[in-house]
């Protein structure tokens, strides 16, 4: 009895990792989409941003101005030109911290804060909220929202 109770235990043991294994690597995955963004971002390449999302992606910015809340919605086009025609020699550089990522399926969610630098500088921080889908084996961004406010540095 011992043996088959072992052999079970060992059965089980192995789905579960195998499980998380895979689980890890879609969150990889996942996270490497985003960061693809970021990392558009940092070199001012619009390819390369619009590369990490779908054709139908949005993006919707939150901000506070003297405690009215306003929506921005931005076409990702728009947002992209923006980065790319920035003052020469500006770096973007978004961080995230502790992403959390949510995925079933062909679906993921990554909410995280975030600060964001301006030439090495902070400049404002905030939460993103990132949509992704998986689209013919790829995760793209189909919603990007996030809010803005200023923090400790700026």
């Amino acid at each position: 009895m011992k043996l088959r109770e072992c052999a079970l235990v060992l059965v089980v043991s192995l789905a579960v990792t195998a499980v998380l294994s895979a689980q890890g690597s879609e969150r990889a995955a996942v996270l490497a989409t985003v960061n693809k963004l970021f990392d558009g971002m940092r070199t001012r390449n619009s390819a390369l941003i619009l590369s990490a999302f779908d054709e139908s992606a949005q993006l919707v910015r939150v901000s506070d101005r003297n405690g009215v809340p306003a929506v921005a919605p931005m076409p990702i086009a728009r947002f992209a030109a923006a980065v790319a025609g920035a003052k020469a020699g500006d770096v973007w550089d978004e961080r995230l911290s502790s992403p959390q990522v949510r995925i079933d399926g062909n679906l993921a969610q990554v909410w995280s804060p975030y600060t964001f630098h301006l030439n090495g500088v902070l400049h404002h921080c905030g939460t993103d909220a990132f949509m992704l889908l998986k689209v013919g084996g790829t995760w793209k961004i189909t919603q990007v929202a996030d809010t803005e406010r200023t923090c400790g540095g700026k």
